[in-house]
């Protein structure tokens, strides 16, 4: 089977079933692409593919996603092949996601055999005493909202979605008057899509907040990932949780 999947927490996903040497196409941002990734074909961003690459490695299935892709490119790729599209916004959500594209590439028991493992690990929804904002973007500032995979991991980790209720949008952007009736609130940096780094958190801090650096990965992706970071999230959610009142 040729594969080209424009999603990157699926590569891994695909790569971890032991499909990498069936991917034929990747976007940029798909950095966990097995040991050979610099040989799959790059065919653009998520957001910005190049149809033409895409058709002319002949794939026999996209793997694609309502999150990440448009649905022009979706259509477009299904002029000339099967598209496999995921919507992933809740933890059930990415539990059958993780089925249907092991049925997909015909490594069915081991789709099983990783929902299995992953719910182990997760386990029942944890709860906390900690809340946060979750931070995607910079210039506007934008944070995670209520109807997002974001929101769903860090309630399913007990870490409570500070985003204030009247900010609009799955992904709303948040100005002054929000920050300051959010003083003291803690502030989660991710890694991605935006780069936040250390030099952003002086900023953060003289607006009132409690600016913390976090792998964006580890709330962001799912498929595979989401085992390879339980130690880290239940170390935030502690980490949270010690922070004094």
């Amino acid at each position: 089977m040729r594969i080209v999947s424009l999603v990157p927490s699926w590569t891994e996903y695909v790569v971890d079933l032991g499909c990498a040497g069936e991917l034929v196409g990747r976007t940029k941002f798909c950095v966990r692409a097995g040991a050979a990734a610099e040989r799959i074909p790059v065919i653009g961003g998520t957001k910005r593919i190049h149809l033409d690459r895409i058709e002319q490695l002949k794939p026999d299935l996209v793997i694609a996603s309502k999150e990440e892709n448009t649905r022009e490119d979706v259509e477009a790729c299904r002029a000339f092949t099967d598209v496999l599209v995921t919507d992933v916004r809740t933890i059930p959500d990415a539990f059958e996601a993780l089925e249907a594209i092991g049925d997909a590439l015909e490594k069915a028991a081991a789709g099983v055999t990783w929902r299995s493992n992953i719910e182990q690990a997760w386990g029942e929804p944890h709860t906390g005493q900690g809340e946060a904002l979750y931070a995607i973007w910079q210039n506007p500032l934008m944070v995670a909202g209520y109807d997002t995979y974001i929101h769903a991991v860090m309630n399913w980790w007990g870490i409570g979605n500070a985003a204030p209720a009247s900010a609009e949008g799955r992904y709303p952007e948040l100005h002054a008057g929000h920050l300051d009736a959010l003083a003291g609130i803690p502030i989660l940096l991710a890694s991605e899509p935006y780069p936040f780094a250390s030099k952003h958190c002086a900023h953060f801090a003289s607006a009132g907040l409690r600016p913390m650096l976090v792998d964006g990965e580890a709330f962001s992706w799912y498929g595979s990932r989401m085992l390879h970071t339980v130690d880290y999230l239940k170390d935030m959610r502690k980490a949270l949780d010690q922070l004094p009142r």
